[in-house]
């Protein structure tokens, strides 16, 4: 009996064989990887409304600032807020910051108020901010508080940075994760001012 071989010398049903349970094992790997990205996006599509979208009411806030004293949402009613809640070990957020104080700068005396909520751990924040304003950004100071458990929570603050635009009136106007190139942003604020 003359049996065929493949050209690998496999018989030939046995190769057939072969490349049947490749190309089974490929469909399956490929319905896996569906199904993990259907349910992604199902699970994102529901998550509970956090009650910090776009046009609701900012959660209030009082924290401390960097050069002392203190800072409260309401007290800024009327201007135009930025909240970026950032850290010093965070790569994307030491990349904006020189920005994100030019903006400060430029727009300040348009009642525009630049709040860098700073995320170290607490028992080091102050000297990490301390290493971080002499090296990286020089005018961040001003701009610096101290982020506390309530207002990280409020602000559903996972991922740094994380940035809020907060209109005159207090509503939430803009918010992002991660860093925004400086025209973005100044578009946003200039847009935000102009309200």
């Amino acid at each position: 009996m003359l049996v065929r071989e493949s050209m690998d010398g496999a018989p030939v049903d046995e190769a057939k064989q072969k490349q049947a349970l490749k190309r089974g094992a490929l469909v399956g790997a490929l319905v896996v990887l569906l199904a993990v990205g259907i349910a992604y996006r199902v699970i994102h599509g529901r998550q509970p409304q956090t009650g910090i979208e776009h046009g609701n009411a900012a959660p209030g806030f009082k924290l401390p600032r960097y050069n002392g004293g203190t800072v409260s949402l309401g007290e800024l009613r009327g201007k135009v807020v930025m909240l970026n809640f950032w850290a010093t070990w965070c790569v994307p957020c030491a990349a904006e910051m020189p920005l994100l104080t030019r903006l400060a700068r430029d727009y300040e005396s348009k009642g525009f108020v630049f709040l860098a909520v700073n995320e170290d751990e607490p028992r080091t924040a102050r000297e990490q901010v301390d290493v971080f304003v002499a090296q990286v950004a020089p005018d961040l100071g001003k701009s610096v508080v101290f982020a506390d458990e309530p207002t990280t929570l409020n602000y559903a603050v996972e991922d740094l940075p994380t940035t809020y635009l907060i209109g005159r009136d207090g509503s939430i106007l803009e918010s992002h994760t991660g860093y925004r190139p400086e025209s973005l942003l100044r578009r946003e604020v200039e847009s935000a001012l102009g309200k």
